[in-house]
Formats: structure tokens, C-alpha cells, sequence
């Protein structure tokens, strides 16, 4: 039930606003996956992006409150507009947690990001997608949000070269940023720091030359998942704009049964 048609019908009872006799504090409880439109303004002069995001909105309950009003979650969603960025999301985050009158809260919004590339050496053009989130918690009055990103790259084994007579293992990894920022940084500049420290980008569309072409880079630039998430880490110490993050590499073995993962963390969380 809404908070408007309580207030329009008086006599239909608000029963999430009664109080509840087993004073139990709830964590967190709301609304998870909903699906909503929206368009990324990713920051520089590009037009934003349309997108799809599923997302999850969470408050914490008081012990005496028997629930919340699920409803407003939706209501604020569509009231958010078309374009969004950090400090939009800032705003939903503060709103939310007012609307419920709630002292924390939490919001994740998850949604493809596309970015389109050119090839090395055909010069075809094609878009890669990439898995990203806007983070954000609410604590009795303050606000931390985090960017997150999904970067598949390729990576070559060092080892594997080494030993070799012919040829290496190589596969498909995962760079994961979790990044606070403290200024302006474009989700593709977060993309390009990633996938200049991998063995090679990846692409949506390749003819035989590219393929070449990339199959070599990677050769002449093998790289553990340690020196990965070294070098993407040193990358992010270097930006002023960035005040914590959480960097992650995965690779996806091609000769065992198991990933190779890293992580390093600086100020995250703050």
C-alpha cells in the first residue's frame, strides 16, 4: 500500500506503519532486482548512454516498526528521471532513506556499459560491453558511493611462454575495479586502465589480421594474475581522483580446472 492512498482513504489501515511487539531490529529489508531504465551520463562531452539496470534498494527497520512501504522504493525510482550519474545517485540514496525515514540504507544499481572500438589493424568497428555498478550506503547522514566495473581482457602465461618450445597458455580473465572517487573519472577511463596492464584488450569484432595481431600482443606481453593486479594498482595510485579502491584480477585457467585470483586494497572501505 502507498503512503498516498492511506493518506487519501483514511479508513484503509496503514499496517507496515504499526508497531511490532517483537522489538527486532531489521538490517535491511526493500525492494532487489527490480529492472528500470536509465541513461548513463558518463562524465566528458559524450551524450549519455541508454541503458537497462536492475537494481536494489535497502533500509534498515527499527525493532518497534512491524515494516516498511515497499511502494516508495518504486515511486522514487520513477520519479529519478532519465540521466544518471554519481551525484544523482547521491541524491536517490539521501531521498530513499528520508522517504523511509530510516537512518541507513543502501542502494546498488547494476547495468551493461557499452563502449565502442576499433580494431587494431582492419580498423572494423564493434561494442564491447562491460558489467557495472553504482554502490552507494547511507549511515546516519553519510554517504559513501563506489564505482564498480567488470573489464574481461586476455592474459598469457609467463611461465607457459618460458618452458615452452612453441606457443602458451592464455585465457580470458577478469580486472574487477572498485573505485571511491573524490572528483570527475569517465567509467572509460577506468575501462582503459584495465585493459592497458592486461597481456591484451579484447574486442567485439576482429577479422583475420586483427586476430594477428592480438594473438602476438598478448605473446610479447605475458603477465601473471599477480603482476595483473600490481600494475592496475599502481595505475590507480597515480590518480588524484581516486581517494580508495578495491582492485581484483581473475583468470579463467585454460590448463587447470580452477581461476588464479588477486586482490589488493587501499582505503576501501573508507
Amino acid at each position: 500500500m502507498s503512503q498516498s492512498t492511506a493518506r487519501d482513504n483514511p479508513s484503509i489501515p496503514d499496517v507496515q506503519g504499526a508497531s511490532d511487539d517483537r522489538r527486532i531490529r531489521i538490517d535491511q529489508v526493500g525492494i532487489r532486482g527490480i529492472r528500470h531504465p536509465v541513461n548513463i551520463a558518463d562524465d566528458g562531452d559524450r551524450a549519455a548512454q541508454a541503458t537497462v539496470a536492475s537494481v536494489d534498494m535497502l533500509v534498515d527497520l527499527p525493532a518497534e516498526r512491524k515494516g516498511t512501504h515497499m511502494s516508495r522504493f518504486v515511486a522514487l525510482l520513477n520519479e529519478l528521471g532519465d540521466t544518471l550519474n554519481l551525484e544523482r545517485f547521491e541524491y536517490l540514496l539521501e531521498e530513499m532513506c528520508r522517504r523511509l525515514e530510516a537512518k541507513n540504507g543502501y542502494i546498488e544499481l547494476r547495468f551493461p556499459f557499452f563502449v565502442r572500438k576499433i580494431a587494431p589493424v582492419s580498423g572494423v568497428s564493434s561494442l564491447m560491453d562491460y558489467d557495472v555498478a553504482f554502490i552507494g550506503e547511507y549511515r546516519s547522514g553519510v554517504i559513501e558511493t563506489a564505482l564498480r566495473i567488470v573489464i574481461p581482457v586476455t592474459s598469457l602465461c609467463p611461465c607457459s611462454r618460458d618452458i615452452s618450445e612453441y606457443g602458451a597458455h592464455n585465457q580470458r580473465s577478469h580486472i574487477t575495479l572498485t573505485v571511491r572517487l573524490t572528483g570527475a573519472l569517465p567509467i572509460r577511463a577506468l575501462i582503459d586502465i584495465a585493459e592497458k596492464e592486461a597481456s591484451c584488450q579484447l574486442f567485439g569484432l576482429l577479422k583475420r589480421t586483427d586476430e594477428k595481431f592480438v594473438t602476438e600482443q598478448a605473446y610479447d606481453n605475458p603477465k601473471f594474475v599477480e603482476d595483473v593486479v600490481r600494475d592496475v594498482a599502481a595505475r590507480l595510485d597515480s590518480e588524484s581522483n581516486i581517494a580508495g579502491y578495491v582492485a581484483e584480477c581473475e583468470n579463467f585457467e585454460s590448463i587447470h580446472n580452477h581461476s588464479a585470483y588477486a586482490k589488493i586494497s587501499r582505503n576501501y572501505p573508507a
